[in-house]
């Protein structure tokens, strides 16, 4: 069976920092290029981190770009997301992603940044 599993979500104070990460099962993420997308309350999903399948490739939009690190660990099967500098408007459900021939995605993981 095919999951994604994030953790690392929660509740922090403006200017914090958060790790979350991402589990693979049921296939190897190798081959697959692995993001990080958000979604705010009434908002559309964006896309925050994305990096290639080896690595060599990474993307951060503008909002993010500084602050976050994505990394990947293709022996362990996982995906992080390093959260710096945390902002209110960062609050969202944050969703893994993999994306090859098939994508997948996860259940996602609820961040709030609040003081």
């Amino acid at each position: 069976q095919v999951q994604l599993v994030e953790s690392g979500g929660g509740l922090v104070q403006p200017g914090g920092s958060l790790r979350l990460a991402c589990a693979a099962s049921g296939f190897n993420i190798s081959t697959y290029a692995m993001r990080w997308y958000r979604q705010a309350p009434g908002k559309e999903r964006l896309l925050v981190a994305q990096i290639s399948s080896g690595g060599g490739y990474i993307y951060y939009p503008d909002s993010v770009k500084g602050r976050f690190t994505i990394s990947r660990d293709n022996d362990k099967n996982t995906v992080s997301l390093q959260m710096n500098g945390l902002k209110p408007e960062d609050t969202a459900v944050y969703y893994c992603n993999a994306w090859f021939t098939d994508q997948y995605w996860g259940q996602g993981t609820q961040v709030t940044v609040s003081s």
